[in-house]
């Protein structure tokens, strides 16, 4: 039944934007939703009568907020924090009765709005007065209707005052939430139509809060908001009982030969927060008896915040364009699901003239509120309502909303539109449980065959229980010799589908990520006995049935994932790094820690001349060499033990000048060491982070600064490392700027610290506080299927592309919480089309970022090579 209420919502939610003449329902001062700590004001005569006492109908306290003071003054406000931008219609107001003791009451008053706390804006009327009638006693309420309706979070009311009087003042706001989101749009300002026989029309936004300079409109809202869409005939004029408006006042509209010759209007859309655009629903006129028509195409550009450039490619809709039908009416533009928080859009001419009364958004995230009301209906009057009566309803009634025999054909019309959209939805329904059935046997046989994957940590399994157990806490747990019985989550499941259910029923991990989450790391490769490009290409076995030795740094670290042939070859030898004098390691600080061992930063002495001719090391002009130095704690295991020997013995055969090398080892006594390179400048994420683009400012002002060379010279340096390691099968399944060290002559050098590094440890999806996994950085066939490959790293490589060109500014996926990241993974196994992309970096050239889309490619035999990466990229540092 509750599905069948939300898809009748989501039917009727499609038609339009909110009706003001609905939107009147009582925002929460009355009945206690908006709580005492959201009322404030500039001050009050005493505790007794503070703003939290400034509730409609109640007598609390002294029974109302009064303000300090008897002098006339503009500064005194009653101010109310509604939680979240809404839609305001009417407001009420009330004197102080005190159980008929009180004589205060505020015979007027102003209002103020903002939408973000930091910019106030005051109300006006469609006259343009600010001044709202206040209450003529103590106890009877009186209701204003906002025309225009005003989008606002904060709300001041602002009692005018007269010399020795005092005044009190007790409120109710109505209306109804704002989920459009829309915040602001800038556009060209409206013009005059001029027409034989008629007054000029007066096609500009006469209700807009925000600036009018050069000719043009930016930072607020107005006609195009309002809920007040335009008639067929934009030439009839409109009659409200306080007063009458122009021709064409619900329209704003522009000519064409009056914008050049670019033949097209540019409007910019802010909203509050990034949003997974749907649909733009834009009301046009379409009398093209007067040379008015709907646009003939339009062309959108997506932004993901503020600071950033526009995508580079648009959503263009192109429209039908009708010449018999005169009416006005919605176009709606699809916007295919893509993610921004800001839209420029072009709406192009299709004749003389092009009008719009309304605008909207829809996204995946809200549901609008149906429209009420058909194109060519008045609006209803700027009416006063005084009444003595409380307000129990959910709407404040108005006169004009009584119905009568006039609407009786509506009412009709009505109820037979609600009867045809149900039979629809029950045949949708019907039609749903069909397919559903068919698709529910077809992801039961993948997962049977290898999408079954579970998260778990070394010692404690995560059970998904019925009923669903709260998220990342309260999971069973069961001994080393208990057999437990796994709930499976099939991926095209509804409930994985779920937002809200994911975090409750998280697609399970396979058993070798769950044996290697007890180095504190994560899932073996999917890699065999074959070169790096067969492997890269092939399909390989499925990773559990692969001959493949774990082998995770016991400090917490990613050691590289080889496979078993790769490993027994390489320590069947000897350790071929010398020992050092342990004496000789200074200690500096600890970069990180692990289960069962330790990363140290340290000074070197004499190690240039203990290695000797042919060192590794660069020239240090003198100075002393710092070292990386993982050490194993005296607590750890024997397997432990011998894990960091293997560890040892595989680093000691790295031998490529984008690797972090191993120079020594101290494994005489314990507790064992091995000392590798370490750049001065750290890692790379650190290092851009703290740098700006290139530029005379910064050179002016000696701000650290890099160029675009030197950010694709990096590139090439990763990608050059990367190609060694493939070479030799290895997968480093954690590639990230946080694992790349930078040198004073910006050498990168790839290394595996990053996770044991608490200052990283938001970089990682912790289950149970000890399995991690770099979530934002992983295919979706790492996460769901626990597959890692050369393919995956690739992947990898494309997100530390993506870290590079944004200076490691920002997190990837920075908006999107660790749940729908692992829950965006499901829709590249679904390929839908709903994926959520990366945003193109503005530094990033159109190439590069074609590049990093062939890296996030769905199908691992559709991602380029690391051979293939490095010819890409290495002509790009040579321009």
């Amino acid at each position: 039944m509750h599905l069948f209420l939300l898809l009748i919502l989501q039917a009727t939610a499609a038609i339009g934007q909110i009706d003001p003449v609905h939107c009147r329902f009582p925002l929460g001062m009355e009945d206690g939703r908006i709580k005492d700590e959201d009322i404030t004001a500039s001050s009050y005569w005493h505790n007794s009568t503070g703003p939290q006492f400034a509730r409609l109908n109640r007598e609390e306290g002294d029974g109302a907020w009064c303000p300090k003071g008897q002098e006339p003054s503009d500064n005194q406000y009653l101010q109310v924090d509604l939680g979240r931008l809404t839609f305001l219609t009417l407001i009420a107001t009330q004197g102080r009765y005190a159980r008929n003791l009180g004589k205060e009451f505020a015979r007027a008053y102003r209002l103020n709005y903002s939408r973000d706390g930091l910019l106030w804006r005051p109300w006006r009327n469609r006259q343009g007065n600010v001044v709202m009638e206040g209450n003529k006693n103590t106890y009877a309420f009186v209701s204003n209707d906002l025309h225009p309706p005003i989008i606002a979070r904060y709300v001041r009311l602002i009692p005018i005052t007269r010399l020795s009087t005092t005044i009190c003042m007790r409120v109710e706001l109505y209306g109804c939430p704002w989920e459009d989101g829309l915040i602001s749009y800038s556009a060209p300002e409206g013009q005059l139509m001029m027409l034989p026989g008629y007054s000029m029309v007066n096609l500009s936004d006469s209700t807009y809060d925000g600036a009018h300079k050069r000719r043009k409109l930016s930072g607020g809202l107005g006609q195009l908001t309002d809920g007040v869409i335009g008639q067929d005939n934009f030439l009839v004029t409109r009659q409200h009982p306080q007063f009458l408006v122009w021709p064409g006042y619900d329209y704003l509209g522009w000519r064409n030969d009056s914008l050049g010759t670019q033949g097209y209007v540019e409007m910019e859309f802010v909203f509050d927060r990034q949003r997974n655009f749907t649909s733009m629903k834009v009301h046009c006129n379409n009398m093209f008896s007067r040379g008015v028509k709907i646009f003939s195409s339009v062309s959108c550009w997506f932004k993901s915040r503020l600071i950033a450039g526009w995508e580079a490619e648009p959503v263009t809709f192109n429209t039908v364009l009708d010449d018999r039908n005169p009416s006005a009416r919605y176009v709606t533009v699809p916007l295919n699901r893509r993610t921004a928080k800001s839209l420029r859009c072009r709406f192009y001419f299709a004749d003389v003239w092009m009008m719009f009364s309304e605008i909207s958004f829809q996204s995946e995230d809200t549901i609008l509120p149906a429209p009420t009301f058909m194109a060519g209906t008045s609006t209803p009057g700027d009416e006063e309502l005084t009444m003595t009566t409380s307000p129990k309803t959910a709407a404040v009634p108005s006169p004009s909303a009584t119905p009568d025999e006039g609407n009786t054909p509506v009412l009709i019309g009505c109820l037979v539109t609600i009867i045809l959209l149900l039979v629809i939805i029950i045949f949708l329904i019907l039609w749903c449980q069909c397919v559903c059935k068919v698709l529910e046997k077809a992801p039961r046989r993948i997962l049977e065959e290898e999408v079954t994957v579970r998260l778990s940590s070394c010692s404690d399994t995560i059970i998904l229980q019925t009923p669903p157990v709260p998220p990342r806490s309260g999971h069973a747990h069961t001994g080393p010799n208990s057999d437990p019985h796994y709930e499976r989550v099939f991926l095209l499941d509804p409930q994985y589908q779920n937002p809200a259910v994911l975090r409750n029923k998280l697609p399970e991990l396979s058993q070798s990520a769950e044996a290697s989450a007890c180095g504190g790391g994560y899932a073996e490769p999917d890699v065999t006995q074959c070169t790096p490009h067969q492997c890269f290409h092939s399909s390989a076995p499925h990773y559990a049935e692969t001959d493949i030795v774990r082998l995770q740094g016991v400090t917490g670290s990613n050691m590289y994932a080889v496979p078993a042939l790769t490993v027994d070859s390489l320590t069947r030898k000897d350790i071929s790094a010398a020992e050092f004098p342990r004496q000789q390691l200074i200690f500096r600080e600890k970069l990180g820690e692990g289960q069962f061992g330790e990363v140290h930063l340290c000074e070197a002495e004499g190690l240039p001349e203990f290695l000797g001719e042919g060192s590794p090391l660069p020239d240090r002009d003198g100075r002393s060499v710092l070292v990386a130095v993982k050490q194993l704690r005296a607590d750890a295991t024997s397997q432990a033990r011998n894990d960091f020997l293997k560890e040892i013995k595989i680093m000691s055969r790295l031998d490529d000048p984008n690797i972090i090398r191993l120079l020594c080892v101290c494994v005489s006594s314990d507790p064992l060491c091995m000392v590798t390179e370490y750049m001065e400048n750290g890692d790379l994420n650190m290092f851009l982070s703290q740098r700006e683009m290139e530029s005379t400012l910064t050179h002016a002002n000696n701000i650290p600064s890099v160029s675009l060379s030197d950010l694709l010279h990096m590139a090439v340096q990763i990608s050059s490392g990367m190609k060694y390691l493939a070479s030799l099968n290895f997968v480093h399944r954690d590639l990230a700027t946080r694992n790349c060290l930078v040198d004073r002559r910006l050498t990168i050098k790839i290394a595996d610290f990053g996770m044991s590094r608490n200052l990283y440890s938001s970089d990682y999806y912790r289950i149970q506080g000890r399995a991690v996994l770099p979530i934002r950085w992983m295919a979706w066939e790492s996460i769901l299927l626990g597959k890692f490959t050369t393919a995956s790293d690739v992947w990898a490589f494309g997100v530390t592309l993506w870290e590079i060109f944004t200076l490691c500014k920002e997190q990837p996926y920075s908006l999107l919480s660790d749940e729908q990241v692992i829950e965006n993974t499901g829709e590249f196994f679904r390929n839908q089309g709903r994926q959520i992309f990366l945003y193109a970096p503005p530094l990033c050239p159109p190439s590069l970022f074609e590049l990093m889309m062939r890296c996030w490619s769905r199908n691992i035999t559709d991602r380029p090579t690391f051979e293939g990466l490095y010819q890409a990229l290495r002509p790009h540092v040579n321009q």
